[in-house]
């Protein structure tokens, strides 16, 4: 298995693996809006100079994904002026468990480091624990919940 930034050329399958985080999500969050949804402009996150977008593939088959964004933080009182943010995580459900999520975060902090980013965070639903229990694992720790109301 090879990690390796993805290319327009593989755009038709991480748009398939846009739409897998989404039905994954759904149970999650009831506020997403039924049919097609599109977190990402994956095209312009492949061009950007300011982003990394990596695809695990093995034997020609692409089986996960990623992408680790530079952004500023939306406060002046931070002890960091830029981090990587990182999303688009997802692995093929017949490939799961075999350390590729892993692999990718791997690749991922090290194209942070590279960048001199010091900061790292990601989105993930409080009830989806074993993404939690992944994160955790990895070195990621909570900061902050969301909390919401429908009124």
């Amino acid at each position: 298995m090879i990690t390796r930034e993805a290319t327009e050329k593989d755009l038709d399958i991480l748009l398939e693996f846009e739409q897998g985080i989404v039905t994954a999500e759904r149970p999650y969050n009831s506020t997403l809006i039924e049919g097609e949804i599109h977190y990402y402009d994956l095209l312009q996150l492949i061009k950007s100079e300011d982003a990394f977008v990596i695809v695990a593939e093995e034997d020609g088959e692409i089986m996960a994904s990623g992408y680790a964004k530079i952004k500023t933080p939306a406060n002046n009182y931070s002890d960091f002026d830029r981090y990587a943010y990182l999303g688009f995580m997802f692995v093929k459900p017949e490939h799961r468990g075999k350390g590729i999520n892993k692999l990718i975060l791997d690749e991922l902090i090290k194209w942070a480091k590279s960048k001199g980013l010091s900061e790292i965070r990601l989105d993930v639903y409080a009830e989806n624990e074993s993404a939690v229990k992944a994160y955790e694992k990895a070195g990621f720790e909570s900061l902050l919940v969301t909390m919401r109301m429908k009124v």
